[in-house]
């Protein structure tokens, strides 16, 4: 089986905003910030990338006096993504015992052999620790 993954894709900051703008909409700077929960400077670089793969377009509109910045997926980014996608699934569906019939609640083994209850969430990002207090003055 091949592995080689799009490395473009493959960076998690990039592959989260390539899915923020699968729905094909543009998106806002402040909006992709909040979605991605990337910092500014790492929004830039990030998006700045995949534009120049051209994998997304980056537009600059002004509205009044101000210039906002939007995103959206190109088609070559919609397809990239697609491939990483179908590769994933692949891996998965290949994996002994994915993709059998589902068993009721409560009675589904996770990989340990305990009983494992069948609760419908979908997997969430892990959780960024709480920033650190400004320990500068210490130092000065």
């Amino acid at each position: 089986m091949n592995f080689e993954f799009d490395e473009m894709i493959s960076a998690p900051g990039r592959l989260s905003i390539l899915a923020v703008l699968v729905p094909g909409e543009p998106v806002s700077f402040p909006r992709m910030k909040t979605a991605t929960g990337l910092s500014d400077g790492n929004l830039h670089v990030q998006t700045r990338k995949l534009a120049d793969a051209a994998y997304i377009e980056i537009n600059k509109i002004k509205k009044g006096r101000r210039t906002v910045t939007e995103f959206r997926i190109t088609g070559l980014g919609r397809e990239r993504l697609r491939l990483h996608v179908m590769k994933l699934q692949k891996i998965l569906a290949e994996e002994k015992g994915f993709g059998q019939a589902a068993k009721p609640a409560g009675q589904a083994a996770d990989r340990s052999g305990q009983a494992a209850a069948n609760s419908g969430q979908t997997a969430q990002r892990p959780r960024r620790p709480a920033q650190r207090p400004d320990d500068s003055a210490v130092w000065t």
